[in-house]
């Protein structure tokens, strides 16, 4: 067997696992896999991702719809329709909360006009949902709707490359889902978080109230969703309360030519500093929506085979790495609703928990997670 053959091999075995290990799909459960037209080569991997997959479950959907040109933007009204099935689509159409639910738009009043007209028929929903589109749609209502209300487990890829298949994909599950589990308990027994990183970074926020969960890539409980590759523990800090800035070296897929400095006040960027092209970028972003300005999230990396930094999706999740969001936190326990959510990356972090009666513990060291 030559390299080649070895290779592709390891790439279809790691596809059998995305639905045998990672979501634990049974024979009679409906898959939907789906993918935007932003990228061919994502687009080509999300085909042979449903075609394998008819080798491990009956009915496996493809579909591909129109990039939505922002991570935490709805998806349009094919693929809900798709993921939900018609009854709920034309119910939510005639109630006129489909338009403002895509837009992210919703009231109080509306959402839960709309949670129970899904729940009412969430038995014509899929119950397995492997995102393979450019554009996250993790930290959305659509997500949102089928996890919690119809129970469905959902694995989220945005950006995937197909290099991925045979290496960060290729942890071992287990023993990162023990280290995921122990960091986040550790991190909730504290209220206040300080990130410091060599290039300048400072940031310090409270996540009173806030709970750290585990993203470990066992998505086999109902409801249960997350990223894959997989490997981190995240929380959504308390809104108002971050302060610092934040140095970026690295866009969602790309090294910066320069760094770009965010300040950040009472939990808002309140100003983007660089004259690279990306910080034009940001400021667009920024400008389109207040809440697009929020401290969304912090997350710390905590698979040991991820290893890219030029792919957000797997960068952020390299061990001894933070992360830090803008914009929407309302999927994890935040109160910020908004169609974008972009996270940045930082190198040799150190993580400082202050505990509440003001003592200070080390979480990581210059990006080496310290053992205690």
């Amino acid at each position: 067997m030559n390299k080649k053959t070895k290779e592709y091999k390891k790439k279809i075995q790691t596809i059998t696992d995305i639905y045998k290990i990672n979501l634990g799909v049974k024979n009679n459960e409906k898959v939907i896999v789906f993918t935007d037209n932003f990228d061919k080569k994502l687009k080509k991997v999300a085909k042979t991702v449903a075609e394998e997959g008819k080798n491990c479950v009956k009915n496996v959907s493809f579909v591909e719809y129109e990039a939505i040109n922002s991570h935490g933007a709805e998806p349009p009204e094919s693929i809900w329709l798709a993921a939900f099935g018609k009854d709920t689509i034309k119910v939510l159409k005639s109630e006129r909360l489909l338009k403002p639910l895509l837009s992210k738009k919703t009231s109080k009043a509306q959402l839960k006009k709309i949670e129970g007209i899904v729940r009412k028929f969430k038995k014509k929903s899929v119950n397995v949902v492997i995102a393979l589109s450019y554009y996250s749609t993790t930290h959305t209502k659509f997500r949102y709707l089928l996890t919690r209300i119809c129970r469905t487990r959902y694995a989220s890829m945005p950006i995937f490359e197909e290099y991925m298949l045979t290496g960060a994909m290729k942890v071992n599950w287990v023993n990162m889902a023990k280290k995921s589990e122990k960091i986040a308990q550790k991190l909730n027994r504290n209220e206040h978080i300080e990130i410091k990183t060599p290039n300048g970074t400072h940031l310090s926020f409270s996540k009173k109230g806030r709970v750290a969960k585990a993203d470990t890539g066992i998505i086999t409980k109902k409801g249960a969703s997350g990223n894959l590759p997989a490997g981190e523990v995240f929380l959504a800090p308390l809104e108002g309360t971050a302060n610092g800035r934040l140095v970026l070296e690295w866009a969602p897929t790309r090294r910066l030519k320069k760094p770009i400095t965010l300040i950040v006040e009472k939990g808002l960027v309140k100003e983007v500093k660089g004259d690279e092209k990306y910080a034009g970028y940001l400021k667009t972003k920024l400008a389109e929506r207040a809440e697009n300005a929020n401290i969304a999230e912090l997350g710390i990396g905590t698979n040991d085979k991820a290893s890219r930094p030029d792919n957000i999706l797997e960068s952020e999740k390299i061990l001894g790495t933070v992360h830090v969001a803008l914009g929407d936190n309302s999927s994890f326990g935040g109160k910020v609703t908004t169609p974008f959510h972009q996270d940045f990356v930082f190198f040799k972090p150190t993580l400082t928990l202050i505990h509440r009666n003001k003592t200070r513990e080390d979480l990581l060291k210059n990006g080496k997670l310290l053992k205690r």
